[in-house]
């Protein structure tokens, strides 16, 4: 097996995080993104998020970005300061190989350092991958939403995750 670094995300990273997430956006309904996203919209997104203290993580391989996970904003509300949405993304043809997992270690330890409360996941079904992943680390379905989304020409339904630091 391959070494897997995983570390904080830099601006270069943006390329290949594109890369990536735009994978989901034109095969799949884990976003709800109809349109690709550019490396410098990327960017903008990850700084967004560094600049309000989010982590944004990659998993590394042989020089390869291989996933990422981060943490965004919930709510903009005050109220919701201590709540933290996760998400992670994983390479095509790397989804078997531990890389969510090790990426949502990282990202969990480093959540449990700042000071967030809750930890949520919001996950467009079906998706028993994603499913999978958060009730590993302990997250509970906490919400399901049928019919909110729409994309290739379906109605679909998101459910929420939550995890109680």
């Amino acid at each position: 097996m391959l070494k897997m670094q995983i570390r904080n995300a830099k601006p270069d990273d943006a390329i290949d995080i594109a890369y990536i997430y735009n994978y989901y956006v034109a095969t799949s309904h884990a976003t709800f993104e109809i349109d690709p996203v550019d490396a410098g919209e990327m960017l903008r997104r990850m700084e967004e998020g560094w600049n309000a203290g989010y982590p944004f993580l990659v998993c590394e391989e042989q020089d390869e970005i291989v996933g990422y996970a981060y943490g965004r904003y919930f709510r903009p509300r005050a109220a919701y300061l201590h709540s933290i949405e996760v998400s992670v993304y994983v390479r095509p043809g790397r989804t078997e190989g531990q890389v969510g997992t090790r990426l949502y270690e990282k990202l969990l330890y480093e959540i449990k350092q700042g000071e967030f409360h809750a930890v949520i996941g919001g996950i467009s079904l079906p998706n028993d991958a994603s499913v999978r992943l958060h009730e590993k680390f302990g997250f509970e379905k906490v919400a399901h939403f049928r019919e909110v989304g729409r994309k290739f020409d379906r109605w679909i339904d998101v459910g929420y995750w939550e995890l109680t630091l």
